[in-house]
């Protein structure tokens, strides 16, 4: 009888029953206010370090996908225009994204002039007529990815200190192998901040850590979707990713459905963290 009431102490509310409290209108409310101030401030400089920080992530999902895939790595360049490249040799390339179209070049250079990022399709699909459709180029899912895995961490101390040493141990490896003094310094500038914010989290009463953390993901999720509404509809850039994989897939979509399409989903992943987000707290 004890082991049964013990159980379902334990499983996750679900349902979301009794909910909201405290914690979580905190956590829904900083959302909110987070993403208010993204919004007012997309195109002023207050958000660049921020929003290169967002790049910086985009190309260490390169990176990994291809130590993942016995590449190597080469180097990696944030540029101040929000651009970025990675270039590796080796690897699959089917889970390393190729530059704007849908071949690689022959150093096997990944760039992007707006932050390229991978999907990973599950390796059962290879042999079931999916070949193709493995090298699929999906812009800034990516960055929904982060989002709502730095929004998950920032609900608990203990997984944003986690977090946060994870940035900083990417940053300090990363600096090493920066082609470009844009991303010495954007690794050097976020290294400080972090620090200084975990320093002031142990030793001081401003406990904001988990606060930079979620910021970091809010700014994460927001940055998939108004960059692709940016791209294809405020300003119709035809060389964006969506238009260049128009131009490939077989499907009757133009550059702007899957602009959509994309755009959805990474409204989806956003709703989803803060769903997760709400269970864990409750």
């Amino acid at each position: 009888m004890c082991s049964q009431i013990e159980s379902r102490e334990i499983m996750p509310n679900w349902e979301l029953k009794n909910c909201c409290q405290h914690e979580q209108v905190v956590f829904l409310a900083t959302i909110g206010v987070f993403t208010v101030v993204i919004l007012a401030l997309w195109r002023t400089v207050l958000l660049t370090p921020f929003k290169l920080i967002t790049v910086f992530l985009h190309e260490a999902s390169h990176a990994v996908a291809c130590i993942l895939t016995c590449g190597r790595v080469e180097g990696i360049q944030v540029h101040a225009n929000e651009g970025g490249v990675t270039q590796t040799r080796g690897g699959i390339y089917w889970v390393i994204l190729p530059a704007g179209c849908n071949t690689f070049l022959p150093e096997n250079l990944i760039s992007h002039s707006k932050a390229f990022l991978f999907f990973l399709v599950p390796t059962m699909l290879i042999g079931h007529g999916y070949e193709t459709l493995i090298g699929i180029e999906v812009k800034d899912l990516g960055s929904s990815f982060w989002g709502m895995a730095l929004i998950l961490a920032s609900t608990n101390i203990l997984t944003a200190r986690i977090a946060a040493g994870c940035l900083i141990l990417a940053l300090l490896v990363v600096l090493f192998i920066a082609k470009n003094w844009t991303l010495r310094g954007l690794c050097i500038g976020f290294i400080i901040f972090l620090a200084i914010i975990w320093l002031l989290q142990e030793k001081t009463t401003v406990r904001i850590l988990r606060y930079a953390i979620l910021f970091i993901g809010v700014m994460n999720s927001l940055f998939s979707v108004y960059d692709i509404y940016d791209d294809l509809i405020s300003r119709r850039v035809n060389s964006s990713d969506a238009e260049k994989f128009a131009e490939v897939c077989p499907c009757p979509c133009n550059g702007v459905a899957w602009g959509v399409i994309w755009g959805m989903i990474s409204f989806i992943f956003l709703c989803l963290s803060m769903y997760l987000g709400l269970v864990i707290l409750s």
